[in-house]
């Protein structure tokens, strides 16, 4: 079904590896973490056993809370097994009455694996420089690298490929999402659209670092704040919620305004193409559900935000096979960067 990567000698070895952003990682090493979670979805969906780290142990570090990332963390150590300790602010000094270099020195001597997500990159990356075992990157206000892997194999589950494929990120494209994806995309081939507006594109540093990395890999960066244009023949379209975790109340009307006609929808799915799919990270805001988007209606008037319900419900929608994905390619990662 998918043509598996050759590597020097048979195997690639990323044993002690931190996971910290997909810009330390060469297309090669991330074409085998790829392989490997489809590898370890096939084994799942059959029923074979992999216990292949059995005995280890690893800790999960939390500052933001989520659904996906400590889900999939937890099932893939488990399903690897391993022992899987979570850690909340409520739970934890890390930060507070404990430097963040002396909590990973405390960590580190437990355990075989420190799971962040949290705030800055900078603690990501502090955690990592004190740690003598694996560090990943669950999510920081820079950064989501785990969440691409998953992105790119939902992407290459539907159309056996990556490399050549037009994807678009419609929404706040400073975010970590947007970000990553830029990255994602300029590393494995695919030619990158950012369709903000203007006073949302991301940084330029990033932003020409990218356009080098996609200039070797044979693809193209675009910003743009033309809807049409940006979406038109795109394969994949990509949104996010507009107002990121950690971002204060009043930021929601400034973003409604800036992004309500950047919102996907069916006009947007028509100007792509005929087999295009639609991707979120989630969760998502595309009816009156949950608690924000009731607050939001009553504020503002909008029954969906950043993607409309049609499209969110429609066959175009592969969001809960990319939800699913986090934990085989969370796995993978867990995999490649302890095993013996």
């Amino acid at each position: 079904m998918y043509e598996y990567a050759t590597y020097k000698g048979g195997l690639m070895n990323l044993k002690n590896r931190d996971f910290l952003k997909l810009l330390d990682y060469t297309p090669e090493e991330i074409r085998y973490l790829l392989d490997l979670a489809h590898d370890f979805k096939k084994k799942k969906q059959e029923g074979v056993e992999h216990e292949y780290l059995k005995g280890k142990n690893i800790v999960l570090l939390f500052e933001k809370t989520s659904t996906r990332t400590r889900c999939a963390f937890e099932v893939a150590g488990y399903d690897l097994g391993m022992n899987v300790t979570f850690l909340d602010p409520g739970s934890s000094q890390m930060g507070k009455k404990e430097s963040i270099e002396d909590t990973a020195r405390v960590l580190c001597r437990m355990y075989d694996g420190i799971e962040y997500r949290g705030f800055s990159q900078s603690i990501v990356e502090g955690l990592a420089d004190a740690s003598s075992v694996p560090v990943w990157n669950g999510l920081t206000n820079e950064f989501h690298p785990t969440q691409m892997l998953a992105d790119l194999m939902t992407i290459e589950e539907h159309f056996k490929k990556l490399k050549g494929l037009n994807f678009v990120f419609m929404g706040d494209g400073r975010n970590n999402v947007a970000n990553s994806l830029m990255v994602a995309c300029a590393k494995m081939g695919l030619n990158y659209t950012c369709c903000s507006p203007k006073d949302l594109w991301p940084e330029k540093e990033l932003v020409d670092t990218c356009r080098i990395i996609a200039e070797e890999n044979g693809c193209t960066v675009t910003l743009t704040d033309n809807v049409k244009l940006g979406t038109l023949n795109q394969d994949i379209v990509y949104t996010d919620v507009w107002v990121s975790m950690g971002e204060p109340d009043e930021v929601w009307e400034k973003r409604i305004n800036l992004l309500r006609k950047f919102q996907v929808n069916k006009k947007v799915i028509d100007n792509m193409n005929p087999n295009a799919i639609f991707l979120h990270c989630l969760p998502s805001f595309h009816d009156l559900n949950t608690e924000i988007g009731r607050s939001i209606h009553d504020k503002f008037g909008l029954d969906e935000m950043e993607v409309s319900d049609e499209v969110f419900e429609s066959n175009k929608s592969k969001v809960f096979e990319e939800a699913e994905n986090r934990m085989h390619t969370i796995k993978a990662v867990i995999y490649a960067t302890l095993k013996d």
